[in-house]
């Protein structure tokens, strides 16, 4: 039996796209309280089935697939611009394939302007007709309005018609920061992208014996098993330690380990590699929002992610990339340098903390990855002396690998200015063996 919670995500799943959603009409037609209606929307939106816009309201989305990640739909656009729908709200939902800006002669633009655009443009209401009239949506700059026609336009078509007080060149500026970001979000791996689905892992139900443990063990030769209930939620985990010298009769929900760590399909790789090593586990049950489980992924799993992760091109640059790029390594006196540049730097023109912090994390990686060891995980960062560093300084770094062992090392860092010492940290790292 679904609970409340389930039955209203269900519910706003099937409504039509470009509906509009409301607390108080869910609650009404589903006879739930208004509170357990608001959790339920936040939570659609968090699953990417609804957008909340200012002035306008809740309405159901289109969900996203991943491949199309870079693009944006017209209500994600109004909330980045901070926009005020005048017309063809019932549009929202849609998609912009490209954005066109207006600024040129009528004509000329038209030839860039198509079915699936945005043309950000001023108040030329001839413009913003033909637009329309060719199926692309309109972003008014300056903060002005349009006419009547304009709105009857956007209704009939369902193209929205969006205001915002700023510039053309700004918002071309916003919309394109949104996208930027949204291809660095593609660029992270998650548990969805590499776990090991329902159909191909091997589980036991509540009521099942530790004699289907051992035959299970037979066929697969895994030793650690999710524990299903009735309504395929993660109920506990059976590993070989559970089961030595106990009776083959007894039920595995008499030895299993209760409420056993798991992670959603939306976790990061890297979380998940950081649990799995914190915690010494070779297999988490991969679960949906109502804990039901989907899949398993094990440390095999992580590590083959790690490995493409590190062999996909850069699509959108992160601060850890620009700090990798710049660095170089001389082999003679084993240290590595780099110069600060303006996107390395706080508002007060120096080095900013977490780029320094990025520095430390990026040269312990490199140091530790020539001693042959597998895949990295900080476990503690201590930066106990930082000096201002100006734009356009050059950096010498210097690592020091202070223990190393199986599963450990502790290395200290020097960090050097003009010859002067400009930063000390200390940092523990545990691996993630091949």
């Amino acid at each position: 039996m679904a609970t409340k919670h389930e039955q209203i995500l269900n519910y706003i799943e099937e409504l039509p796209i470009g509906s509009k959603i409301s607390v108080r009409l869910i609650a009404k037609d589903l006879n739930v309280s208004e509170g357990t209606a608001y959790r339920a929307i936040k939570e659609a939106e968090n699953i990417g089935f609804v957008s909340t816009i200012e002035r306008v309201g809740t309405i159901r989305i289109e969900k996203k697939k991943k491949e199309n990640i870079e693009k944006l739909t017209f209500a994600e656009v109004v909330n980045i611009v901070d926009g005020q729908v005048l017309g063809g709200r019932s549009g929202l939902h849609k998609t912009l394939n490209k954005f066109v800006i207006g600024a040129m002669k009528l004509e000329a633009m038209m030839r860039y302007t198509d079915k699936g655009s945005l043309l950000i443009v001023g108040n030329r209401v001839k413009a913003q007709e033909k637009a329309l009239n060719a199926g692309a949506a309109i972003l008014i700059t300056g903060g002005f309005d349009t006419t009547d026609h304009v709105k009857q336009l956007a209704d009939q078509y369902e193209l929205p018609v969006i205001s915002c007080s700023y510039d053309t060149f700004t918002v071309a500026a916003m919309i394109n920061r949104a996208i930027y970001d949204q291809l660095i979000k593609k660029e992270i791996i998650i548990v969805d992208d590499i776990y090991t689905p329902l159909d191909d892992t091997f589980v036991l139900k509540e009521g099942d014996t530790i004699a289907k443990w051992y035959a299970l063990n037979n066929e697969t030769k895994h030793s650690r098993y999710p524990v299903l209930d009735d309504e395929q939620r993660v109920v506990g985990i059976v590993t070989s330690k559970d089961i030595i010298g106990k009776s083959d009769t007894l039920r595995v929900d008499k030895v299993m380990t209760k409420h056993p760590i798991s992670v959603q399909t939306t976790t990061s790789l890297a979380s998940a590699a950081h649990t799995m090593v914190w915690q010494g586990i070779e297999l988490l049950p991969v679960v949906d929002e109502h804990n039901v489980f989907q899949g398993v992924i094990t440390r095999q799993d992580v590590i083959k992610g790690l490995q493409n992760n590190q062999r996909q091109p850069q699509i959108g640059e992160t601060i850890d990339d620009i700090v990798q790029k710049q660095l170089h390594y001389d082999e003679e006196l084993s240290t590595f340098s780099t110069e600060i540049t303006p996107q390395m730097t706080n508002h007060l023109g120096s080095l900013s903390y977490g780029v320094f912090a990025s520095l430390m994390t990026e040269v312990c990686n490199q140091i530790l990855k020539q001693q042959k060891t597998g895949d990295m995980v900080i476990e503690n960062l201590s930066i106990y002396y930082m000096k201002p560093v100006q734009i356009g300084s050059h950096l010498t770094i210097v690592p020091q690998i202070l223990e190393l062992g199986r599963k450990f090392a502790k290395v200290d860092v020097q960090v050097l200015s003009n010859d002067e010492l400009a930063g000390k940290a200390m940092i523990m790292t545990q691996f993630i063996n091949r």
